[in-house]
């Protein structure tokens, strides 16, 4: 995107600001398609064993109060009532899976797919609701240790908070206040830190993990002009295995690489040229990025899946409607895309890529999927 696109779809999402829906963020747009998930002629058997069976997925279910089990075969199995809206998920080594809703933190204990607590927020952040500006808990990760879960609590119309979970006592001890709509929550290879990426405040909160004194770093590679209005704002990031730098995802256009300890940041190209999401990467550093879908459908690519090498070099493989978020399989030769979507446009399953191939197959997964994790 040069210069001059970049600030007429600034100028568009500022006169479509007034039609936002309320605590701001992307413009509205027309309603994609609707998109159908695939049908089964019969449900998924629950595993024979009772238990939960090494590989299978589990997704966070927007778009209802729950998290599925899905085998990656055949499509979900089971689902857990864990609260209103679940958003992002991390799971533990030992098995607790952590869910951010829109009421509180739900641990679930995903051996027996039993709700185990319901971890109510400190921060006011309005009624239990749906929808894309749902106050409540969005961004979610495990401190490596297992002792902390650290989650981005979203409130309407202001800043969030990072609120700090103990994992033994299932009680919030302590919060510290971050950017505006926390999208996501990453932490520190060493534990150390943990980054809040601030969607509507254009920016990353870094927070130490020990005294939970904080620092502001600015990720705009387009500007701020749009204000609340803008689509180029950031969503998601991973941490670089090989260094501990951010990296950013913009538009299929912009990689955004900040070290998070000097705030300094340098910006790479990328190829796919379509509006970017959800984001994770392997212990290689192979970095995956979900695109959605264009802003402009006149210059614009559709919904892919970008996954770049640690090189830099990229292979886009397309995909059929909106997605949000990603998942790798244990032996990196898997990758499991929600088709929950945040906006419009959203269906009720998962894409399935082969990373060697590209080929592609559809798999029902829960309602509205967003959040995911490999078990």
């Amino acid at each position: 995107m040069n210069r001059s696109r970049a600030l007429a779809v600034l100028a568009a999402s500022v006169a479509l600001l007034a039609g936002c829906a309320r605590g701001g963020g992307e413009p509205a747009r027309s309603a994609a398609p609707a998109i159908t998930a695939p049908t089964t002629t019969a449900p998924v058997p629950a595993p024979a064993t009772g238990g939960t069976p090494p590989g299978t997925l589990l997704v966070a279910d927007f778009g209802a109060d729950t998290v599925s089990f899905v085998d990656p075969a055949r499509g979900a199995f089971a689902a857990v009532e864990v609260g209103t809206a679940p958003y992002g998920l991390a799971v533990g080594a030992d098995g607790r899976a952590w869910v951010a809703t829109a009421e509180g933190v739900a641990v679930v204990d995903t051996e027996s797919r039993t709700r185990l607590a319901l971890i109510p927020y400190r921060t006011a952040s309005g009624p239990a609701t749906t929808g894309e500006y749902r106050g409540g808990g969005m961004g979610i990760a495990l401190s490596p240790d297992g002792r902390r879960v650290y989650v981005g609590v979203n409130v309407p119309g202001g800043n969030g908070t990072l609120e700090v979970v103990d994992t033994a006592s299932l009680k919030v001890v302590d919060r510290v206040p971050v950017g505006r709509r926390p999208f996501d929550v990453d932490v520190s290879r060493d534990g150390s830190e943990v980054y809040a990426t601030n969607h509507d405040s254009f920016d990353v909160t870094v927070v130490r993990a020990d005294d939970l004194t904080t620092r502001r770093i600015e990720v705009a590679p387009y500007g701020t002009e749009g204000g609340l209005g803008s689509w180029l704002k950031p969503h998601y990031a991973a941490v670089r295995p090989s260094d501990g730098r951010l990296l950013l995802p913009f538009e299929g256009e912009r990689l955004v690489v900040v070290d998070p300890r000097t705030g300094r940041s340098e910006i790479q190209k990328m190829t796919a040229n379509t509006h970017q999401h959800g984001t994770t990467i392997t212990p290689d550093g192979t970095l995956l990025t979900v695109g959605t879908g264009p802003i402009d459908p006149a210059t614009d690519r559709g919904p892919s899946l970008t996954v770049r090498a640690p090189d830099g070099t990229e292979r886009v493989f397309p995909l059929d409607g909106p997605h949000e978020d990603v998942a790798v399989s244990k032996d990196g030769r898997t990758a499991y895309v929600t088709g929950g979507f945040t906006r419009d446009g959203s269906w009720d399953g998962l894409t399935v890529v082969d990373l060697r191939t590209g080929a592609t197959h559809r798999l029902p997964a829960g309602s509205r999927p967003l959040g995911i994790a490999v078990l």
